[in-house]
């Protein structure tokens, strides 16, 4: 490619990415964090919706009926306090005794894993996790990845129009330094900010749905060691997850305000 052809290309990527800036914002209504977003609370349902679907067809539910009871009951409770738009609340126990987790979709789907329960061990421990699943999908953090994906996208092809006149090694090795550069210097920092955001947010909505917050506190010193026992965590700067022991001295911050806002609903 000539240099002429070069210059429109690289005006042309610079003017895309001016325009993702100008045009795609979002103020996170409960932490006031603004936000990059390029897709619409519709399409994020959308998508929640096929995908719980898709996870409905692969992933046996649990048939125990004090599991399904506890789970829709936590489920209720939890959704009352959140508005989540285009949410058509559903929550499903998904039997798999291996499984540590849960998720919850933008268009209020929850999942919630067999395996997770040891370490809930009780209501309120089980109010946590889908409170800081609920979080993720009310603060729209699914849209914001996919956002931010799209923004490095355009910023490769930036700059490998930048780089086309080039010897073929330095572009490979040019674009290499640059994925390994925007996971670790964008993408998993980010990813840790908005597993802390949804923390914080998590521990509001189940103070205000009636659970203790400080059993927040316990669950994640409990979910700390089955973490440690069954390998421990990566150093941080290499995982999309705070370490156990950062998620709890932040939750400590935040316990007053969630105190004040438990104890108001239950004097």
């Amino acid at each position: 490619m000539t240099p002429k052809r070069i210059r429109p290309l690289r005006a042309a990527a610079a003017a895309a990415l001016m325009a993702v800036f100008l045009a795609a914002c979002y103020t996170n209504p409960f932490t006031h964090r603004r936000e990059l977003m390029l897709v619409t609370p519709q399409e994020e349902a959308q998508l929640g919706l096929n995908t719980f679907n898709q996870i409905k067809n692969e992933t046996p539910v649990s048939t125990d009926p004090a599991q399904n009871d506890l789970v829709q009951r936590v489920g209720r409770r939890i959704s009352s306090v959140v508005d989540l738009p285009y949410a058509q609340w559903e929550f499903v126990m998904f039997r798999a005794d291996q499984t540590a987790n849960a998720f919850c979709l933008p268009a209020g789907k929850v999942g919630v894993y067999t395996g997770i329960l040891p370490i809930t061990q009780s209501e309120a421990g089980l109010a946590t996790v889908i409170g800081h699943e609920v979080a993720h999908a009310a603060a729209r953090h699914g849209g914001e990845r996919m956002s931010h994906a799209l923004l490095v996208q355009l910023g490769g092809i930036t700059l490998s129009a930048a780089l086309q006149s080039k010897p073929q090694q330095t572009q490979d090795l040019a674009l290499t330094a640059y994925g390994v550069g925007t996971a670790l210097g964008h993408s998993l920092p980010h990813s840790r900010k908005q597993e802390l955001e949804a923390d914080q947010m998590g521990l509001m909505f189940m103070a205000r749905a009636g659970y203790d917050p400080r059993e927040a506190i316990s669950f994640w010193q409990r979910f700390q060691q089955w973490s440690n026992a069954h390998g421990g965590q990566p150093p941080e700067f290499l995982s999309t997850h705070p370490l156990d022991s950062r998620r709890i001295r932040e939750l400590e911050k935040h316990l007053p305000e969630a105190l004040a806002a438990y104890q108001g609903r239950n004097p």
